[in-house]
């Protein structure tokens, strides 16, 4: 009987309808008549918080900066579209005008009538030196990294570290005139060493002469990514969890166990990521090659005898006693240049992307 909810009349129909006030606890209906109506819950019971935000707050600077970032975004893909468009469109009358394989011809002869270039022995110069300096740097590198994050003391590491970063900001021609005028000794005799006791591999044959060859341009260029690579590496290497390290060491790994199972898998996709963008900037230099390489036309592995050539140092070289047809093929050697970068990067991010997805699921 005492359970039974009062009904009162319905103004409107004349019918009966459950007090609201009986379904809430007491004291409710007295707070809900006092609760202003923005406050009020969107099923009108006014219980369990307020309203949506006001538009302006929503909307205002949030849309603002999302509007900014797109921008951005989309300048950096303008920008480049852009850039291949240049490229495309300078060098399509070079390439008509061409009478040789413009992807097999041995040879760099734009400004003869009628003119004859091809680009396979500058892409493939461009593409041996810059592997060539990233096998010798990214062993020193990982080295320098590993003992500047894990086995130098905090002040020396830290003082290093910056003698390094010092060294990534060293002008390119610096290197290259350095290379030329003192590294070239020391590689020459080291090329006669190389060729006297191990002559009989292909890619230390040959007669000479020495100095001016893929062996002393690749060395320099790997001095010059070698800051590039170290720092990066490094910073991955610091990210490392202190569990984990933790945890091998607990286990009885000694330090080289610990770094192998802990630090060097969980820092692979920023491994991976720093020797792709020395890679980049292998592929790009152009002044230090331009002074160390031998400035010939040749497809050859052979790394000691001078010679080597590659699509940056040969604009660098050619560009000031090219003709109208010179630059044109100039600027093709540079589209097939920004198409090998652009695939270098693009397989880098692939590489990444995979391997920080493969982490995430086996986490």
């Amino acid at each position: 009987m005492g359970e039974t909810p009062h009904r009162s009349a319905d103004a409107g129909t004349g019918g009966t309808r459950v007090t609201q006030s009986h379904e809430w606890p007491a004291g409710a209906s007295a707070r809900v008549a006092e609760a202003p109506v923005s406050t009020r819950s969107p099923d009108g019971s006014g219980l369990g918080g307020g309203g949506a935000l006001p538009r302006a707050r929503a909307f205002g600077a949030e849309r603002a900066f999302h509007g900014l970032t797109l921008a951005a975004g989309t300048t950096v893909l303008v920008i480049i579209v852009a850039i291949a468009i240049f490229l495309i469109a300078k060098a399509i009358p070079a390439l008509r005008a061409n009478t040789a394989s413009f992807w097999t011809f041995e040879g760099w002869f734009p400004n003869d009538n009628p003119p004859t270039f091809g680009i396979g022995a500058l892409a493939f110069g461009t593409v041996l030196t810059a592997v060539l300096a990233l096998v010798m740097a990214v062993p020193v590198a990982m080295g320098i990294a590993l003992y500047l994050s894990h086995y130098a003391p905090r002040r020396l590491g830290n003082a290093l570290g910056f003698l390094i970063d010092l060294l990534a900001a060293v002008p390119s021609v610096v290197f290259g005139l350095w290379g030329r005028d003192y590294l070239i000794g020391p590689v020459t005799d080291f090329s006669g060493w190389l060729n006297k006791y191990f002559g009989w591999i292909p890619i230390f044959g040959g007669d000479g002469p020495y100095g001016n060859s893929i062996l002393l341009g690749s060395l320099v260029l790997a001095i010059m990514v070698l800051p590039i690579i170290t720092s990066l590496t490094r910073e991955v290497f610091l990210q490392t969890p202190t569990a984990n390290e933790e945890a091998a060491l607990a286990l009885g790994a000694t330090r080289w166990e610990m770094l192998r199972t802990a630090v060097l898998p969980y820092g692979r996709p920023g491994i991976i990521a720093a020797v792709m963008l020395g890679l980049g900037r292998a592929l790009g230099e152009t002044i230090a090659l331009a002074l160390t390489l031998g400035a010939t036309y040749s497809i050859s592995f052979n790394l000691l005898e001078s010679g080597g050539n590659t699509i940056a140092a040969n604009i660098a070289n050619r560009f000031a006693e090219a003709n109208d047809t010179g630059r044109g093929a100039l600027i093709a050697s540079g589209l097939v240049l920004f198409a090998i970068t652009l695939i270098v990067n693009i397989i880098a991010r692939a590489i990444i992307y995979r391997r920080r997805e493969f982490t995430e699921s086996a986490a």
